[in-house]
């Protein structure tokens, strides 16, 4: 009686094990839901990234890249692109944040304005600056002209001035942007602090230096470590203003691909951005281990 039973209970409970594998209503739905993110992923992000390291995998290409001059100046020109532009762009961040607290009327206005040249896109801005700075006819040496009588400068045909002038338009685009972001963090400090200190005498440095620095120290070193990830991938403010010369000169790592894209050498290409990635790696998994803490 009792091996019959358990014949008949154990071909009753073999179908359920196997309905455990089948897909529920909503598992179906959010794989209908999901799937065309997933091939999009798949096609735009997945696909490109293999293709180029396939494309940048023979050592050789790294030995050429090493050989070539341009792509040795285009390491220095990068490393001093982040290492000038991130200091100066984050250390004027958190001095205007702090301008930028004061409820006045007319700073409104002015954080108004200041916001404008991260909100406007990147590619007229950075052309209307290019126009300006033309040595014959832009608006900046005319000035010059009508107010000396000499001619000013060629601003785009001396590397150092170029890659400057880059760096420069970098932080105008961006200083908005991280100041609005350390702005939001001194906003969230309570009042009652900054009032107990003036009670008890301390001045403004104190203040900051007790209070303020203190409170967004890690929000600000967070914003350097993300500033730093989004100027290496910086195209716009060098390729718009200088196009990378005069004499390729003034490349970085994010625009020096589209010189070997110009001379038919797409190996050369995919390996000068995929030596970006010692910069990159590094900074993007820091940046996660802050996160995750």
């Amino acid at each position: 009686m009792t091996a019959a039973t358990t014949n008949i209970v154990e071909p009753a409970r073999r179908p359920s094990r196997r309905a455990g594998f089948a897909l529920s209503e909503k598992q179906v739905w959010a794989l209908l839901f999901t799937a065309p993110y997933i091939v999009v992923f798949l096609a735009f992000v997945v696909f490109p990234v293999g293709y180029a390291f396939w494309l940048a995998r023979d050592p050789h290409l790294y030995v050429e890249l090493s050989e070539d001059p341009i792509f040795l100046r285009t390491v220095v020109n990068t490393l001093v692109f982040l290492i000038v532009a991130i200091n100066v762009k984050m250390v004027m961040a958190l001095f205007l944040s702090g301008f930028f607290t004061h409820k006045r009327w007319w700073v409104k206005v002015l954080a108004v304005l200041f916001v404008l040249p991260w909100a406007v896109p990147s590619i007229p801005t950075i052309l209307s600056v290019r126009f300006m700075l033309n040595p014959e006819w832009g608006v900046v040496n005319t000035l010059i002209f009508s107010l000396t009588g000499d001619d000013g400068p060629n601003w785009l045909n001396d590397p150092t001035l170029a890659l400057s002038l880059s760096m420069v338009v970098h932080i105008w685009k961006s200083l908005p942007f991280w100041t609005l972001i350390l702005l939001a963090g001194r906003l969230a400090i309570p009042g009652e602090l900054y009032e107990a200190a003036s009670v008890d005498g301390a001045g403004a440095w104190h203040r900051f230096r007790f209070i303020t620095w203190p409170s967004i120290s890690t929000l600000y070193v967070t914003c350097t470590f993300l500033s730093m990830i989004f100027t290496v991938g910086d195209f716009n403010s060098v390729y718009l203003l200088t196009g990378g010369g005069p004499a390729d000169l003034t490349h970085v790592l994010a625009t020096l691909g589209i010189r070997y894209l110009r001379l038919d050498q797409v190996g050369l290409a995919m390996a000068s951005i995929v030596c970006a990635l010692p910069l990159i790696l590094p900074l993007v998994f820091v940046m996660m281990k802050r996160l995750s803490k």
